[in-house]
């Protein structure tokens, strides 16, 4: 009777243990993302801090420096300056930045993008359906994608100048 507990006790006990491994196995480091290197990102619209309307598919023909981030995120905020700087020199290469903030308040994203003066277009993704779809977490990542619509490269982490100036021309339109 004791040895039957003991093993209806243990075999419970292993089944909670594979249930809650798998859940947080899937909720924290399974990639949730259908956009994979060689393949097309998942087409967006969304709209910029300005009211302007941006769909992805309509970049072809220029590289595109796709960035999640947030204003909450100290490496984001480290290198969106940087990634400014180097819109400077490459957005008349055929190069374009797209920053996506992942679901802040419009206030709080203005005030970041004036704080650091950037240029290139700033999006909110409101609900985070665009974030959810590319399996967004955490923050930063970068998805690289060059003149053809394929994605080139994706980066997960913070970027220094020397990345960002790498990552510009691998995606720099071959003329």
């Amino acid at each position: 009777m004791i040895r039957k507990r003991l093993l209806l006790r243990t075999s419970i006990l292993v089944v909670i243990t594979i249930a809650l491994v798998y859940t947080f196995y899937t909720n924290f480091f399974a990639d949730k993302s259908s956009v994979r290197v060689g393949e097309e990102p998942i087409n967006f619209v969304l709209t910029t801090l300005e009211g302007e309307r941006i769909e992805l598919a309509d970049y072809k023909g220029q590289g595109v420096f796709l960035n999640f981030w947030g204003t909450y995120c100290k490496p984001c905020e480290e290198e969106m300056p940087i990634m400014d700087d180097f819109y400077q020199i490459y957005k008349d290469q055929g190069v374009e930045i797209i920053a996506v903030n992942v679901n802040e308040a419009d206030l709080r994203v203005q005030r970041f993008v004036e704080r650091y003066n950037l240029s290139f277009p700033v999006a909110i993704d409101k609900g985070m359906l665009v974030s959810d779809a590319y399996g967004i977490r955490p923050l930063p990542i970068t998805f690289l994608i060059n003149e053809h619509g394929i994605v080139e490269k994706i980066h997960y982490g913070m970027m220094d100048e020397a990345l960002v100036e790498e990552f510009m021309e691998l995606i720099k339109p071959k003329t």
